[in-house]
């Protein structure tokens, strides 16, 4: 299973937790002076990929210490439509208290995994990676690239440390340059450390040839159609890795690998995920009757 530091996974919470108690639950303490021994269970109400389960329950034993908490589905397990993921029992004001920040991680991540998780079953027998980029919620993007990992996909860039990618802006101030795309990778491999990969993006076949001649590690194919990006790959015939994205939908994604990609980027997998359908049913605990003497 992919794990996340959980020095991570406790930041997150913390401020999860402060958004949603700095000022206390109004509507749990004025109902329940008094503990209220309750049981709760998380249903995913579809087919989905588990992430997010270390966050929330993190986010239970951080309201209350003494909930009794069992894992049925752990991050990155499937779970079928009406099956319970999550057990807690204790003070029902406690497991109120935390209910809406735990679902709200289980929800999201859960999402991201499950779109993940379909984009990678619409290539099946293919070689292409499926990857995020870093369209992600500012905070989140540990929580978020974790979650893509659980759901079989792999992680672009962490940060704008973490790689060389000539993009097109970065190109629209190179514009005055000739052949700006051919300078980009000319000027990448003089002022980047020389143990990462260049990364160009191209928009035209002509740019791909000046990749080509910058001798660019990967070349991005921004936008293309699949007959284009098949026409892009046999001019790179190997001198490249090849990653395609911009459009990417279920719709076409297999199209792209059948091309021929080597890499396809999805901004979609972190910033588009649909929410994951999940449902907190909270009961009372049953109490032992008190016995005579």
């Amino acid at each position: 299973m992919e794990r996340l530091p959980a020095a991570e996974i406790r930041r997150t919470v913390r401020l999860g937790l402060e958004e949603d108690l700095s000022q206390g639950d109004i509507t749990t303490s004025a109902l329940f002076p008094k503990p209220m021994p309750a049981r709760a269970t998380i249903v995913a109400q579809q087919r989905l990929v588990v992430a997010g389960m270390a966050a929330a329950v993190q986010t239970f034993l951080v309201v209350d210490p003494t909930l009794t908490l069992s894992v049925v589905r752990h991050d990155g397990e499937l779970a079928k439509t009406g099956e319970p993921i999550l057990h807690v029992t204790g003070d029902g004001r406690s497991i109120l208290q935390a209910e809406r920040v735990a679902l709200n991680f289980l929800q999201h991540l859960s999402g991201i995994a499950t779109l993940t998780h379909q984009f990678r079953t619409a290539i099946k027998g293919y070689t292409a990676d499926i990857l995020d980029t870093r369209k992600t919620l500012p905070g989140w993007r540990a929580l978020q690239k974790w979650a893509v990992r659980l759901g079989s996909g792999r992680n672009h860039r962490m940060s704008l440390g973490d790689g060389v990618l000539v993009k097109d802006n970065h190109l629209a101030l190179l514009r005055r340059r000739n052949q700006a795309v051919r300078s980009a990778c000319r000027l990448a491999k003089a002022g980047a450390s020389g143990t990462l990969p260049i990364i160009v993006e191209a928009e035209s076949l002509l740019e791909v040839r000046q990749a080509i001649a910058g001798k660019a590690d990967i070349i991005l194919l921004d936008n293309m159609t699949p007959a284009m990006v098949r026409r892009s790959i046999k001019l790179i015939n190997g001198r490249a890795t090849v990653e395609v994205s911009g459009g990417i939908t279920l719709k076409n994604v297999r199209a792209m690998a059948a091309a021929g990609a080597d890499r396809i980027s999805i901004g979609a997998l972190t910033h588009s995920a649909p929410a994951a359908s999940l449902s907190l049913v909270l009961t009372p605990a049953r109490t032992r009757p008190h016995r005579r003497s």
